[in-house]
């Protein structure tokens, strides 16, 4: 019998929540548990396997030590398929914060003792070290696109998860514009699809959190914004707070950051 693919899931700088859907699938874990070796999972076991080959491995959190850069390239070394998963593996997440000012001001202000903490300078995506094979976008990572990567890549084809923004979302779900029936300002024409349109479904402006759409036009959404009223300081703390290290809201974020 053929064995069956083996399966790591590893963690740099998070808060653990990407690693957590994969433990919330509950019925479906069962089938994915039977469908592959889960070898490396220490979120979920202290079972590990040290043999170090993986044919799908899931990394979730940005790089924001030496340790972890060193880590990260040894997993890349012993994996088939790597895919970033969440907001931090994909654009170096909330702790990204950081990069807009001197990360040593941070580790003063924060910790007793600074010369013990070994940082780099700037917290950046798992793309700007290693090959990516496929990111998952999130904070934290949407079900149904894990299972639809699984699946995808137990049969060798590519995950079937579609460019489209939150927008479409929610005119499939009927949702009122809450830019256009409240006035408030949302990052939804550009940010990618995945979360079900969760914020606008309870009256509030999506925030970004999956990052931008492939093509996203920031440049003329933050000009709408702005006409309506919206601040420039208002403008830089929407586009930078869960993906702003990715380059379409970094940019967007330094346009408007006086």
């Amino acid at each position: 019998m053929a064995a069956r693919p083996r399966l790591g899931v590893f963690k740099l700088a998070s808060c653990d929540g990407c690693q957590l859907t994969l433990l919330d699938l509950e019925d479906e874990l069962l089938a994915i548990a039977a469908a592959v070796d889960i070898v490396h999972f220490p979120e979920a076991s202290s079972d590990m396997d040290p043999h170090g080959r993986f044919d799908l491995t899931l990394v979730e959190g940005s790089v924001s030590t030496p340790a972890q850069l060193d880590e990260l390239r040894a997993i890349r070394a012993q994996s088939r398929t790597l895919v970033a998963i969440g907001a931090c593996a994909t654009a170096g997440g909330v702790q990204a914060l950081r990069n807009f000012a001197d990360h040593r001001e941070y580790v003063r202000a924060v910790y007793a003792t600074p010369a013990y903490i070994e940082t780099l300078a700037q917290v950046t995506p798992i793309a700007a070290h290693v090959r990516v094979d496929f990111e998952l976008r999130g904070c934290p990572i949407d079900k149904g696109q894990l299972l639809e990567l699984i699946s995808a890549t137990l049969v060798g084809r590519r995950p079937d998860i579609a460019d489209e923004s939150v927008c479409m979302a929610c005119k499939r779900a009927g949702q009122v514009c809450v830019t256009v029936a409240h006035g408030q300002p949302c990052l939804g024409p550009v940010t990618h699809a995945g979360c079900g349109a969760l914020c606008p479904r309870f009256s509030r402006g999506c925030f970004g959190c999956y990052g931008p759409r492939e093509r996203a036009n920031t440049e003329a959404l933050a000009d709408h914004m702005q006409a309506e009223g919206v601040s420039a300081a208002s403008l830089v703390r929407r586009f930078r707070l869960f993906t702003g290290w990715s380059e379409a809201f970094r940019a967007e974020s330094e346009r408007h950051d006086d």
